[in-house]
């Protein structure tokens, strides 16, 4: 069984008394044999891609003819770590129909064939321009993951950029595994109550934080497969305009639908990412046979996790809002791909994408009702107030009546009331139920507070106690009140 980043698995087979053209022809038999798609076909080679499995999401079967002996070998095309031996039992399958039908087919046969092949056999640099611009081999090592280079420079970068931060965010005391959502929100995450306050900076920041290492190496992950498949094709710029674009709107998407929940993650650019992939797949940019294996690959990966975001805890809304986001780049990239040799295309494809997803988001952005935002408002000035209410309790005791009655009527019952008509305005927000209920908790514990209060006023003003038993009545109500409101 093969792990890594692309688990492949790789033989070498000897011609013997077989001559490159008559090896061609039965190894390309072979591969029709077993049900294989035949690719690209060469005077050196050819490439075959399997059907679906439930082992592995299709492998890509490349044979090389050199000197004597053909270099036999089978790579996964999905993102998967581990082959669970398919790779190898492709090669093993191949092996015995190649001896299988050299026994069978005659000279005569072969030679037919080979001219027949002939037809559709393209020329060795046609053969390599063919085959898709993938750098999955070129990674040699861990290290290389981090290490940009040619066809492979922007993803390493993203990549880095994501690891780093972090880091960085885990040395300021946020924890491991799982942040808390203060470090969050301070950090750069999207959340609809203060994004929406004029930090829409979240919109990008956000897609550069994770919840927790589980949650940075999946992504990861993620990111450096389709990164290894999809910027060779793009290049540096359509990459990460890609990239920033999708993940923007992926924020934008989770903005809208979300009241409360804090997001952060890559996912939605990632989406966006693989959005891009897939509409390039249903092109004819890349060869067919290639292009059906692939496609396969990508759908699996995409409505398996749509389906998993299903049961809760993640943003599916930004998953889905990059995806259709990577969708319309995608297509739109179409144009500037075809005509590799147009810079000016390219650049200006960009620019127009730029301009309309960028004023899109604006638009959006400034039509997502923040209710939640002012609610947190409103409710700074309730603190505010309650606290002046409250400085009658940090009086000195030798403070004189007249004094004490001022603070009592022209602060606290006064801050009182404006809390009440504070809160009787919060009252008419679109808030989530439990925001409602505990408002109306608020407004009980006001209205005990003024109630305290003016028992307070008379027994202070008549210099008496037979208000005592009423103040404390209405104090353990209060600190009842308090404890529910706690408990909320």
């Amino acid at each position: 069984m093969a792990f890594g980043l692309s688990p492949k698995y790789a033989e070498d087979f000897p011609l013997d008394s077989l001559t490159n053209e008559q090896f061609l022809v039965i190894a390309i038999e072979a591969a029709k044999k077993l049900g294989w798609h035949i690719g690209h076909t060469s005077e050196t080679g050819f490439s075959a891609f399997t059907s679906f499995s439930m082992s592995s999401w299709s492998e890509e079967i490349t044979v090389k003819i050199e000197n004597g002996n053909a270099a036999l070998k089978s790579e996964c095309t999905g993102n998967q770590m581990a082959d669970w031996g398919k790779n190898e039992e492709n090669i093993e399958e191949l092996v015995a129909a190649i001896n299988e039908l050299k026994a069978t087919l005659t000279p005569e046969e072969l030679i037919q064939k080979y001219e027949e092949l002939k037809s559709n056999m393209v020329s060795e640099k046609d053969d390599l321009a063919s085959q898709p611009p993938t750098t999955k081999g070129k990674l040699t090592g861990v290290l290389a993951i981090f290490k940009p280079t040619e066809g492979y420079f922007i993803t390493p970068i993203l990549i880095d950029l994501n690891i780093v931060i972090f880091v960085l965010m885990v040395i300021s005391g946020a924890d491991f595994f799982l942040p808390d959502n203060e470090s969050l929100i301070k950090w750069g995450a999207n959340f609809r109550p203060v994004t929406l306050e004029g930090e829409w900076w979240r919109l990008i920041t956000n897609c550069f934080l994770h919840i927790g290492i589980l949650h940075l190496l999946m992504n990861m992950y993620a990111l450096l497969y389709i990164g290894l498949l999809l910027e060779p094709y793009l290049g540096k710029a359509r990459f990460i305009a890609a990239y920033l674009l999708t993940g923007i709107t992926a924020s934008i998407a989770s903005l809208w639908w979300h009241d409360l929940t804090i997001s952060a993650g890559a996912s939605g650019a990632i989406f966006g990412m693989y959005g891009v992939f897939l509409a390039m797949l249903t092109t004819n940019l890349i060869e067919k046979s290639a292009r059906r294996a692939l496609l396969t690959s990508i759908v699996v990966f995409v409505g398996y996790n749509l389906l998993n975001g299903m049961k809760g805890g993640i943003d599916n809304a930004a998953h889905i809002g990059g995806l259709v986001a990577g969708l319309v780049v995608g297509y739109a990239y179409f144009p500037s791909l075809k005509k590799p040799g147009a810079p000016n295309l390219k650049y200006s494809i960009i620019g127009v994408l730029t301009v309309l997803i960028i004023l899109f988001s604006f638009i959006v952005y400034n039509k997502i009702p923040n209710d939640i935002g002012q609610y947190d408002k409103k409710m700074r000035s309730f603190v505010s107030m309650e606290a002046i209410a409250l400085e009658l309790y940090s009086l000195p005791q030798d403070t004189p009546n007249e004094k004490i009655l001022s603070e009592i009527k022209d602060k606290g019952i006064y801050y009182w009331n404006e809390n009440i008509k504070l809160l009787n305005d919060v009252e008419k927000l679109n808030l989530p139920e439990e925001l409602h209920n505990k408002n109306k908790k608020l407004l009980h514990y006001c209205d005990l507070r003024i109630k305290s209060y003016n028992f307070l006023y008379k027994a202070v003003e008549q210099n008496t106690d037979i208000y005592k038993d009423s103040i404390e009545f209405y104090n353990k109500q209060i600190e009842a009140t308090i404890e529910e409101l706690k408990g909320k």
